[in-house]
């Protein structure tokens, strides 16, 4: 959530944010100009309950006629209550997305987005297959069985590129806890309170989501949506900070926005499992987090020996919560195209102030940063196949994952 106080006191700032997020956040800028006469409504409102709740604490101590008396001068104060109220001064507090940085490059959607760099050469690989033409005949990947079971965008990962997944986990491990990073296996399902504090629902958010009414409870699309409450409501030392977790989960989405999109294959699924980076930080650490964040992701994928380019996210290609993001995608010779595989965001105090997360540093207090990064999920498998594919349709195995394969050094052979 954003500072609200802040808000009133510089509307011109969220204003300018806004505009700089594109068209399809102008709808919010109305809001923004009418939050001084909400403000002021509220005020009113708790004004005049305060001098009810007031009266009513005498009013059990007065005689009957004494009583009828001040039941009738609180008749028009009661009335003005419901008047205020009418006219909508009982909504919420202004939602708004986060403020992008500085930094981030102006643009609607992701066709704004900025290439910082690519990282890594391409193998020539004549007549290249994509990774379902490659799986399917080998029986690793199989989602027809699992429309029958399950529906559409559900796959079996099966033999060699489920010990794959696993492989990449392992690897991961074993570079990022030296680097400071707690392994975390967090829980899947969490309160309607926690998912809307870490700012995932707004926006048509709600609709990527599996929420079960009845329970009160979401199915996390992400890890870092249960890994922001694990410290809610706690003030951390500034000494203990950062701390640095790396969190497995299964994730689950509805892929509402990408009806048609990707069906076939792995790519855009219901469920998937993910491995994720989340730091909690000071203010002043924060933009160093980040970089050391996307230097050990890099790390990774330079250790596959993939080739993979860094992409600074526009305004408009932003998610709700985030200050600023960086993608990393991998080439995928048999699409002939860079897909994303994972990226690095900044969530500034954005998160932690609707989780009430504090850092204290002497007498300074303030709300912690957020800062969260996909390390693997489902997609570094495609890259993989695609990558290390042969002309006669097995695939290698990535030397550093080899040591986790239990000898195997090529699928399919």
């Amino acid at each position: 959530m954003i500072d609200t106080k802040d808000l009133r006191q510089n509307p011109d700032k969220y204003i300018a944010a806004i505009k700089r997020r594109g068209p399809k956040f102008a709808y919010l800028l109305d809001k923004i100009s009418a939050e001084p006469n909400q403000s002021a409504g509220l005020k009113e409102i708790e004004s005049l309950q305060a001098q009810i709740n007031a009266a009513n604490k005498v009013i059990p101590g007065l005689s009957n006629a004494e009583k009828k008396q001040k039941i009738a001068e609180l008749k028009p104060i009661s009335d003005q209550i419901a008047e205020l109220k009418k006219v909508g001064f009982t909504q919420r507090p202004i939602i708004l997305p986060n403020i992008p940085k500085d930094d981030v490059p102006n643009g609607p959607d992701e066709s704004a987005n900025v290439v910082i760099k690519e990282v890594g050469k391409k193998r020539t690989i004549k007549n290249p297959r994509d990774y379902m033409d490659l799986a399917e005949p080998l029986n690793l990947i199989d989602t027809k069985r699992a429309g029958k079971v399950s529906g559409t965008r559900f796959g079996y990962l099966l033999g060699p590129v489920a010990q794959l997944e696993f492989a990449l986990i392992q690897y991961a491990q074993a570079k990022l806890i030296p680097a400071g990073f707690t392994l975390v296996i967090p829980p899947v399902l969490i309160k309607e309170e926690n998912m809307a504090a870490m700012g995932y629902l707004d926006g048509g958010g709600e609709d990527e989501t599996y929420h079960f009414i009845k329970d009160k409870l979401y199915l996390v699309g992400t890890s870092e949506q249960s890994m922001g409450p694990l410290h809610r409501d706690e003030i951390l030392p500034a000494a203990e900070l950062p701390k640095r977790y790396m969190s497995f989960s299964t994730c689950f989405r509805r892929e509402a926005g990408s009806y048609g999109k990707d069906t076939r294959g792995i790519l855009r699924v219901h469920q998937f499992d993910k491995l994720e980076m989340f730091v909690i930080t000071t203010p002043d650490n924060s933009d160093a987090e980040q970089k050391n964040m996307l230097g050990l992701a890099e790390k990774l994928w330079q250790g596959l020996e993939i080739p993979y380019r860094v992409v600074n996210l526009c305004t408009g290609d932003l998610s709700w919560p985030s200050a600023r993001t960086y993608d990393i995608e991998a080439w995928m010779p048999g699409q002939n195209q860079y897909r994303e595989v994972g990226s690095t965001s900044t969530t500034t105090d954005y998160q932690s102030r609707a989780l009430n997360i504090k850092y204290q540093r002497g007498h300074e207090k303030g709300y912690v940063h957020l800062l969260n990064g996909t390390i693997f999920s489902g997609r570094p498998i495609i890259a993989i196949l695609e990558n290390y594919q042969r002309e006669d349709g097995t695939i290698d195995v990535p030397k550093v994952l080899q040591p986790y394969m239990h000898g195997l050094k090529r699928i399919g052979a």
